[in-house]
């Protein structure tokens, strides 16, 4: 249970692998952003134009760019509304061609590679999938973070709003009375990806940095949600 006392803060808490035949060069608008900060190839030297993965020349599997952020690395628009089915399409691709498993008789090289290209990937497709996660990952790179830990002003009625979703939620003994719970967050939070979907068209990023605060608060009732329906 969290101790609530209103008027206090709370603590929130394409790309064609050698030697893989049938796989097409994947060519995209983030692949092309990514050739513009090509480094030299590791294993022949060849310093072309790539496209964010293998060497154009030898095609050798490549270090991931550190410079690419996720929005760019799914093909994206660095934007808080996307195109869900685009970026899961982009994912299943990527894992195609970056899959570690596509790389078990390749250079140790080329695995440690495969392992972190598919860890970012993985990253960069579960932070952009969920909108909560998303738009602190638009904040970030507009300099802007909600630390975890950390107390964040909210008032008093947003507060009393939480203790008492909270106490129905502890109150509630029938798998009815925990889906009428589950069903009054899951409408606050579609409330709230829809006013800060606004506030980041309207670059209102302080305004952003509050929704999505909230929005932390209600995504710690959705975990609570769930454990309250796993059978004891």
């Amino acid at each position: 249970m969290w101790v609530w006392k209103a008027g206090a803060s709370l603590r929130l808490r394409g790309l064609q692998p050698a030697g893989v035949p049938g796989r097409r060069l994947l060519r995209s608008h983030a692949a092309s952003q990514a050739g513009s900060n090509w480094a030299r190839c590791w294993h022949c030297g060849d310093s072309g134009r790539g496209d964010g993965f293998f060497c154009p020349r030898c095609r050798a599997l490549q270090p991931p760019d550190p410079t690419r952020d996720y929005f760019s690395l799914m093909d994206c628009n660095r934007s808080f509304k996307i195109d869900i089915t685009k970026l899961q399409n982009r994912y299943q691709q990527l894992q195609r061609l970056i899959h570690p498993d596509f790389f078990s008789q390749k250079s140790q090289t080329e695995k440690d590679f495969s392992e972190k290209h598919s860890t970012l990937v993985n990253d960069a497709y579960k932070t952009l999938l969920a909108p909560l996660s998303r738009g602190l990952y638009l904040l970030k790179l507009h300099g802007i973070e909600i630390p975890e830990g950390t107390d964040y002003e909210m008032d008093n009625q947003f507060l009393m709003e939480i203790m008492e979703i909270n106490e129905k939620l502890a109150e509630a003994e029938s798998e009815d009375a925990v889906a009428d719970v589950e069903s009054t967050v899951q409408a606050k939070q579609k409330e709230f990806t829809d006013n800060v979907k606004m506030a980041f068209e309207q670059d209102d990023f302080e305004k952003a940095k509050e929704i999505l605060t909230k929005m932390k608060y209600f995504s710690n009732v959705e975990e609570k949600v769930k454990l309250k329906k796993i059978p004891l």
